[in-house]
């Protein structure tokens, strides 16, 4: 299995916080850990070992607390998902959900996306890749730090299978702006919208407890899918 040598900026497009670790998270970390969390010093020639079937594959980038990855496992027993987040607080979360569900098509890495993407990620295997809500890094000054940038759409290129797709979602105007911007420039990638623009959030996708509030605020929220052609 082929993995593609893809050079991206060591810029971290995340900081990582000293968050509060609840006692149930503190429980999954410590009892869940092996069940759910994938060792980032092995190497993975095929996500089949991982589950133990086939099934198709999708990356979630940052899963935050873990609600709408579980909810989508849950909604979709038949994908296989892997989660990714720095931040043990959220991996502790999404484990208790797993567990509370008894949901078996869930793994994680807890650690960075990037690295995960370019070492531990065969090529050509993965059906979607989602990104819900990254770090805006709203500051000019500070777009350097964020993900979706040339190398990572390329690296994106290389990993997702031929008719699959990239989802992303935010609530910061410019970013979505700055990801089409991005995406368009590649030949890799087409816009699923009809209007070459935004697309309506699928079904699949959960409303989170942050984005309902923001809703009732009047803000907006952007959904971006492309597939790879």
């Amino acid at each position: 299995m082929r993995f593609e040598k893809t050079e991206i900026p060591r810029i971290r497009s995340f900081m990582r916080r000293k968050g509060r670790i609840t006692p149930g998270q503190q429980f999954a970390l410590d009892y869940y850990w092996d069940q759910y969390c994938l060792n980032i010093e092995k190497s993975i020639h095929h996500f089949n070992e991982v589950f133990e079937r086939e099934a198709p594959v999708i990356v979630e980038i940052g899963f935050g607390n873990g609600e709408s990855l579980a909810r989508m496992a849950q909604d979709n027993p038949h994908l296989n998902y892997i989660g990714i987040e720095v931040h043990k607080s959220g991996v502790g979360h999404l484990m208790m959900l797993l567990a509370q569900n008894q949901l078996t098509n869930v793994r994680i890495y807890c650690h960075d996306a990037i690295d995960v993407l370019e070492q531990h990620v065969p090529d050509n295997s993965l059906s979607a890749v989602h990104l819900f809500f990254p770090d805006p890094w709203h500051k000019k000054k500070h777009h350097k730090r964020r993900i979706v940038r040339e190398s990572f759409i390329t690296l994106l290129s290389h990993k997702l299978k031929h008719d699959s797709y990239f989802h992303a979602a935010t609530d910061w105007e410019n970013y979505a702006q700055w990801i089409l911007t991005l995406f368009d420039q590649n030949a890799s990638f087409k816009n699923l919208s009809p209007t070459q623009t935004y697309c309506e959030r699928p079904a699949y996708r959960p409303l989170t407890k942050f984005e309902q509030r923001g809703l009732r605020l009047g803000h907006g929220v952007w959904d971006i899918l492309y597939t790879k052609i």
